[in-house]
């Protein structure tokens, strides 16, 4: 069930970077597969997901992250927030898009 949301959530942030879904799952250091992978972590972690699982969706996908990477790139999100309110109805607008 979980990973069926992580992969919505990878469909939506793919087409909304404009990146390449490969691009998501390799050491990319572009900024916009930065930002969206970051994205994707803080997404996960609000539904709320295990960094444990997040770990586990990004590895079936070719990328392998540890634990404090993850948890780095949620609280760049939290920290982005606070100084630009776009990504605030960013974050809304996908989240209400992923139904179960």
């Amino acid at each position: 069930m979980k990973q069926d949301i992580f992969n919505k959530y990878v469909d939506i942030l793919v087409e909304r970077f404009n990146i390449e879904k490969q691009e998501m799952f390799t050491k990319v250091k572009k900024r916009e597969c930065v930002d969206a992978r970051q994205l994707l972590y803080y997404l996960c972690s609000k539904r709320p997901m295990r960094i444990k699982y997040i770990q586990e969706y990004m590895a079936k996908n070719g990328y392998v992250i540890s634990h404090s990477s993850v948890i780095h790139g949620i609280n760049q999100i939290k920290e982005r927030l606070d100084v630009d309110k776009d990504y605030v109805s960013i974050i809304k607008s996908i989240e209400n898009s992923v139904h179960l």
